[in-house]
């Protein structure tokens, strides 16, 4: 089995490139390009698939990131793929995405620092 620290570097890895992919992008761009919808979405689910991963004890000392609703997203995300609405990716990935990675980065120095 991986470590939590493996899982957490996956999901903040997977919250810049995000970021990198959406920068200087504004909704009518994401809405119209579907390499970058694909990117962005595949990015959100690998977030969603290594939260499911962490342990629920691990989950409930870290409150303030919201684990629920981010493994949800990755189930309706892979099983409901046709009826996405890019909006709410798109507000996902450019909002919420750099308040999880501040908090995810934040658990690992906090948790993991001298590892």
């Amino acid at each position: 089995m991986r470590s939590e620290k493996l899982y957490l570097e996956d999901m903040l890895e997977a919250a810049q490139a995000i970021q990198l992919f959406c920068a200087g992008a504004q909704y009518p761009d994401f809405q119209g390009n579907d390499l970058l919808r694909s990117a962005v979405l595949l990015k959100l689910i690998v977030i969603g698939e290594a939260a499911a991963h962490l342990p629920a004890e691990f989950q409930a000392r870290h409150p303030e990131v919201g684990w629920p609703d981010i493994i949800s997203f990755r189930n309706f995300a892979v099983h409901v793929y046709f009826a996405m609405d890019w909006q709410i990716v798109w507000v996902t990935a450019t909002q919420d995405v750099k308040t999880l990675a501040r908090q995810v980065d934040l658990i690992l120095k906090e948790e993991f620092q001298g590892e």
